[in-house]
């Protein structure tokens, strides 16, 4: 069970952190997403967050992560857990004061643009994608993934035809043959590749600083009044991530995962086996937390302003995120 694992791995420090702190709060309420199936699942369904950090949790499954963001407005909510970065960075655009503390889940693979078969285009031909027509989801973040993408093989967007598509729909013209390329996510994205080919894996496309991944966050006076409350669960959702990563857990994790997610038990592995989750030492590298989530998420707020989205980005989005109490957690 997770609590053995907790109790195998946690370190003294973080033991003394889990006496010491005494919240002022009883309960906290924490946002997650049904039929999107993840570590933390396994210890939620196991009381161990309630365990370790001695507060009742109330757990409400969204929608979406704009809802989110309403509800730790609203004060309803404390922590958001895989909330998206557009969502999150169109709120802190506006004004609402969130910060991002850990690096949820990564998908780089389960985002991206494919080409049709029939051009035979791959990344060493790249340049033949002048002039061809894409369909492709304005102002999120795959739009900004193609044109990281372009501007990496030296394709010039202007020469493209560029035709505003939902990722259902674009993945349907596609199958038709009506694209030259199309880029989308998930199901639709399963659907775009039985027609073509991507040019770079998500390993590949995430060396190059294009990420697609999800945050946990927080109303910035929920990190600052509740630090230590706050690294306690991010310390439990790391040991979860830790113990699912390892690979050893797979068949005891995986069900309960899936009943908890409302998924059956093929549709959560499949969805799952397309994400990653950086451990706590990965996500305050350079790659993530310590430059390169910022860096993405101006990038995503500048798409946003280009496309009408939003009325102005932040000039640097440092101030949305904070990591100190992931380090905190893991040290």
């Amino acid at each position: 069970m997770i609590k053995k694992y907790l109790l195998t791995t946690a370190c003294a420090g973080f033991a003394a952190l889990s006496a010491s702190h005494a919240s002022a709060l009883d309960e906290i309420t924490v946002a997650y997403f049904l039929e999107w199936p993840m570590p933390f699942q396994f210890a939620k369904s196991n009381g161990t967050y309630e365990e370790e950090m001695g507060v009742k949790i109330n757990w409400v499954s969204f929608d979406t992560g704009t809802a989110m963001s309403a509800a730790m407005a609203s004060g309803d909510v404390q922590i958001a857990v895989s909330q998206g970065v557009p969502p999150f960075v169109v709120a802190t655009s506006a004004g609402q004061d969130l910060q991002a503390v850990d690096v949820a889940v990564s998908y780089s693979d389960n985002d991206n643009c494919v080409v049709a078969e029939a051009l035979e285009i791959d990344k060493d031909s790249a340049a033949e994608l002048n002039g061809k027509k894409v369909g492709v989801p304005i102002g999120t973040a795959a739009h900004y993934g193609f044109l990281s993408q372009m501007a990496h093989f030296g394709v010039d967007v202007g020469s493209m035809e560029i035709v505003d598509m939902a990722p259902a729909d674009g993945a349907a013209a596609f199958a038709q043959g009506n694209l030259d390329m199309v880029c989308g996510w998930g199901g639709a994205l399963r659907r775009m590749v039985e027609h073509g080919n991507v040019l770079l894996t998500g390993a590949e496309k995430e060396e190059l600083g294009i990420l697609v991944f999800d945050v946990t966050s927080a109303p910035a006076g929920f990190v600052e009044s509740e630090g230590e409350l706050l690294s306690q669960f991010l310390k439990v959702t790391a040991e979860a991530n830790a113990m699912w990563n390892s690979g050893d857990h797979k068949d005891e994790m995986l069900p309960v995962i899936a009943k908890d997610a409302g998924m059956d038990l093929a549709d959560a592995e499949a969805t799952i086996a397309t994400f990653s989750f950086p451990s706590a030492e990965e996500q305050l590298s350079e790659k993530w937390l310590g430059g390169g989530a910022q860096t993405f998420m101006k990038g995503v707020a500048d798409i946003f302003v280009n496309a009408g989205s939003i009325e102005a980005a932040l000039d640097s989005y440092d101030g949305t995120v904070n990591s100190a109490p992931l380090a905190a957690a893991q040290n």
